[in-house]
């Protein structure tokens, strides 16, 4: 069974687990990434087969892969710092980031 996601691409969210802002650039219905890769960096071993998210952190020039569960809407809706999203986005309207189609 497929979860549906809760949130979405140009959502601004807040990481409840390490206090940080960004902003959604990709969804994945379920954990894509290796198992070293998980083995290392998820080590509150959330669920794989929940969403995850691609986010561009705010502030600083990094992009974090993270699972639902550690993410909550943001409360702080003004928009982000982030050197990559001029690529990602083509506008920013009512806090949320207006996706750039290809």
């Amino acid at each position: 069974m497929t979860v549906k996601p809760k949130f979405f691409v140009g959502q601004i969210v807040h990481h409840n687990r390490f206090d940080y802002r960004g902003v959604i650039v990709d969804v994945d219905a379920s954990f894509q990434g290796t198992e070293s890769w998980y083995d290392q960096v998820a080590r509150s071993r959330p669920p794989k087969d929940q969403p995850w998210y691609r986010i561009l952190v705010d502030g600083i020039d990094q992009e974090t892969y993270v699972a639902e569960r550690h993410l909550e809407p943001a409360p702080d809706t003004t928009p982000v710092s982030h050197p990559e999203l001029l690529k990602m986005f083509n506008g920013f309207a009512d806090g949320v980031y207006q996706h750039r189609t290809h």
